[in-house]
């Protein structure tokens, strides 16, 4: 971005409001405020040197048109999106990765930011609404430091589901799972989430959740999975790697929708 001017920067900006969804925290505004964690992190970090807002990247994968089938990719250090469109209209949004550090609220350009905040208040409901018992079955044998289907990892699926079913817990719990779901699908436009949410929904009663660590989704090596026929959401706490405190890396991958289905 920073080879651009600011009247190309206004394009492209635009350009994004269109791709993304426009709530609060959600979308276009946890883009920006993502972006504005790197700036902090130019300003406040030791080794910030390489960190910039200006170091993100747009691209096209064939050639944006209302007939075929192209990709528009944007992406950095803690973001990245891949939303893939076919005669006119939306057909894939993910992979898509974000993270962001600090995790705690933080002031930089102008606003206070907190991008991944809902994320995990998200996945900290959804799992202190388990009983013992059924936490008990999403608790994770093992213990995860990072995600494992994140950038460079396509298909790096588990060969069989683990946690618990959605479909054996109570609509109540089933709604939290489907809260926690929308954090990332409606970081992408409305015509494209409302259907995303639509197959989710329809395909929810198949999906597990799993956890390791603890269930505050908040804590240092804590980790959370969302995992479907066709949703795949993980959730890691991850130590700091330019100023002190934990930080998040998640990605939200679709099984059958990755790239638009276009492996």
């Amino acid at each position: 971005l920073s080879e651009f001017t600011t009247e190309q920067l206004g394009f492209i900006k635009a350009l994004l409001k269109e791709a993304s969804g426009l709530a609060a925290n959600e979308g276009m505004d946890e883009l920006e405020q993502i972006l504005n964690a790197d700036d902090y992190l130019k300003a406040k970090a030791d080794d910030g040197a390489g960190f910039s807002s200006g170091n993100y990247h747009i691209a096209f994968l064939g050639k944006p048109a209302a007939t075929g089938t192209w990709q528009l990719y944007f992406g950095g250090h803690h973001f990245a999106f891949a939303n893939t469109y076919k005669d006119g209209k939306p057909v894939g949004a993910s992979p898509s990765f974000r993270g962001v550090e600090p995790f705690t609220t933080f002031n930089q350009n102008g606003r206070d930011n907190a991008p991944m905040a809902q994320e995990q208040a998200a996945f900290a409901a959804m799992l202190a609404a388990l009983s013992p018992e059924e936490a008990a079955k999403a608790k994770l044998s093992q213990s995860y430091t990072n995600i494992i289907a994140g950038p460079q990892q396509d298909n790096n699926f588990p060969a069989a589901r683990e946690g618990v079913k959605a479909g054996d817990l109570s609509a109540e719990k089933q709604a939290l799972i489907m809260a926690a779901v929308e954090t990332y699908v409606r970081d992408a436009a409305p015509l494209g989430a409302d259907a995303i949410m639509a197959k989710y929904l329809e395909e929810l009663g198949e999906t597990h959740v799993a956890f390791s660590g603890t269930p505050s989704a908040a804590a240092e090596g804590d980790y959370v999975r969302i995992d479907g026929p066709s949703v795949w959401i993980e959730f890691s706490v991850q130590p700091g790697r330019s100023i002190p405190g934990a930080h998040p890396h998640s990605v939200w991958r679709d099984r059958v929708a990755d790239y638009g289905g276009n492996p």
